[in-house]
């Protein structure tokens, strides 16, 4: 009765230690880790960008909307402000912009949670919101909204731009020369300093573009490799500029004083005329390429936000790490790497490693089965042999009290002994001829052929998985990456958190392929040479029983 009682007390706790802390309504949890080495000073609320994939995130216990996503501070009670600039649940790939209230160095257990799972949960995302005060343009450039403005500001901008769906961080706008405008910032009116910054991605490094202009006083302008600020007379320039390559781009202005960043490194500064920052703003002019996540604020940014910017935005950033929450496995922050792999898997993988998995359950068997039939034969081959070589002038009656049944040379006697036979006549000394002799060889080397038959049946099945298995791996991934390529283009979203559980899921097959071969190729190889030793054995013992009959029972 107690027993029962301890059994259904764990099955009442269990579902609620199960439910999240923060909300119970609210059945999914995860930690992610704030990577936060040589943040300093602090920076505070600080926007970080969240890549949710199939390999950190399970799509399939979230709403299809993400309407159920909460990111939820440390303490487990405090809501995040966040956004979300992409969701797709068919191919697993989304990216959501959090407002952290802070991220420093000396917090060495700095950390979040995300938490989803509740299919009653509306919509509590909020763009407006996310940034901090001093953000007053922040262009996503996403599908959906590719010239709104998610700040406060809510601007728009005008032009003509198309979308690249396989971006930095999510979409991305393409330019083909033609700028985009936006009309006069109220919040920079007045403003002694401010900040615009950007990822591009230039088509070439040859051309001489303007990426963004404020009126007609200053414009930051691509210069072949450098990038060069022209205010006025006053000109400052440096840096290296890449193409083809997302690289992070930011002008700060402080007074008369401007400072040109690369990746989040100072690249040039110097003295220039002030610039009416509410002006008409032109972005993109003859530049062709690529620009994501255009930003303005009405300071001039530090450089440590802009290295901060630029790390945590990356595609291979550090910075956030998902782990398992408190009730999934590998809760101590260890991911579970098969699981990850598993369910990354797609459906040709899948199928290709169920055959390689009932491959490998045939290749076992036939392993086992002719390994226990080699044994046994060969240990009934010794102890005939044994009484044979020993039986003298009385070969004929060997097979009295005889019990080698697994013994193929015992197979062999019996096979000459029964031909033999035949041509025993009673009361008369046993006399063969040579015609005899012949034909009972004949008999033996028949019963020889079907014996090896019988030792070598079933081989064949070694060599197919030998020869097979790597081949329908590689089949198995070929198809895995190819369809993991197309569902990374179609998504819009190449980092590489993205991209590497499709890419490992996929080598799972070819894993699979070499997991059945090698096994099969040393059994093969074994199993061959011992049958090979038993063939030998039957050949030398047909060869000797003929000669030694012949001698004993031949006519003279």
């Amino acid at each position: 009765m107690i027993k029962k009682l301890c059994v259904l007390a764990t099955c009442l706790i269990l579902p609620l230690l199960a439910q999240a802390a923060w909300n119970s309504d609210w059945a999914n949890q995860k930690k992610i880790s704030i990577n936060a080495v040589g943040v300093t000073p602090a920076q505070v609320q600080f926007p970080v960008v969240v890549r949710l994939h199939s390999g950190n995130f399970d799509f399939s216990a979230a709403n299809v909307d993400g309407s159920d996503l909460r990111f939820i501070a440390a303490d487990d009670k405090t809501e995040l402000k966040f956004h979300i600039e992409k969701y797709d649940s068919v191919n697993e790939l989304a990216v959501i912009w959090v407002q952290l209230p802070k991220v420093d160095a000396a917090d060495k257990e700095a950390h979040f949670w995300v938490y989803s799972g509740n299919e009653k949960a509306t919509v509590s995302a909020d763009a407006k919101s996310t940034w901090d005060a001093t953000t007053v343009a922040a262009f996503h450039f996403a599908e959906k909204a590719l010239l709104q403005d998610s700040s406060a500001s809510a601007l728009v901008a005008a032009g003509e731009v198309t979308v690249q769906k396989s971006a930095l961080l999510g979409e991305a706008a393409v330019f083909n020369g033609k700028p985009l405008t936006i009309a006069a910032i109220p919040a920079l009116k007045g403003a002694a300093a401010y900040t615009w910054s950007a990822w591009i991605k230039p088509a070439n490094i040859t051309q001489a573009a303007t990426l963004v202009s404020l009126g007609d006083v200053l414009s930051l302008k691509t210069d072949g490799q450098q990038l060069s600020l022209n205010a006025g007379a006053a000109k400052v320039a440096g840096g290296e500029l890449k193409a083809a390559t997302w690289q992070h781009v930011a002008l700060t202005v402080d007074g008369t004083k401007a400072n040109l960043y690369i990746n989040g490194i100072s690249v040039a500064t110097g003295d220039v005329l002030a610039a009416d920052a509410s002006s008409n703003i032109k972005v993109g002019d003859a530049f062709t390429g690529e620009i994501d996540e255009m930003q303005m604020a009405n300071v001039a940014r530090s450089a440590e936000w802009l290295k901060l910017s630029a790390s945590a935005q990356g595609m291979d950033s550090q910075l956030l790490k998902i782990e398992a929450g408190d009730d999934e496995e590998g809760g101590d922050g260890e991911p579970n790497y098969i699981a990850i792999l598993i369910s990354s898997l797609t459906i040709d993988a899948k199928v290709v490693i169920a055959i390689l998995a009932v491959m490998f359950g045939i290749s076992t068997w036939v392993m086992v089965k002719k390994a226990k039939l080699v044994s046994i034969t060969d240990k009934d081959n010794a102890l005939f042999l044994e009484r044979f070589q020993n039986a003298g002038n009385d070969l004929l009656s060997l097979d009295k009290g005889a019990n080698y049944e697994n013994s193929t040379l015992y197979r062999l006697y019996t096979a000459g002994l029964r031909e033999i036979r035949k041509r025993e006549q009673a009361g008369e000394k046993l006399a063969l001829s040579g015609a005899s002799m012949d034909a009972i060889k004949a008999a033996i080397d028949a019963d020889l052929v079907r014996e090896t038959q019988k030792q070598n049946a079933g081989m064949v099945l070694l060599t197919i998985a030998i020869s097979g298995g790597p081949f329908l791996g590689l089949l198995g991934t070929v198809v895995g990456v190819m369809i993991t390529f197309a569902a990374i283009a179609a998504a819009g979203d190449v980092n590489v958190n993205a991209i590497a559980p499709g890419i490992a899921a996929a080598l799972l097959a070819t894993v699979a392929g070499l997991a059945v071969a090698i096994p099969a190729l040393f059994g093969y190889n074994y199993l061959a040479s011992r049958i090979k030793n038993i063939t030998i054995a039957m050949q030398i013992f047909v060869d000797e029983f003929v000669t030694r009959t012949a001698e004993l029972y031949g006519k003279q």
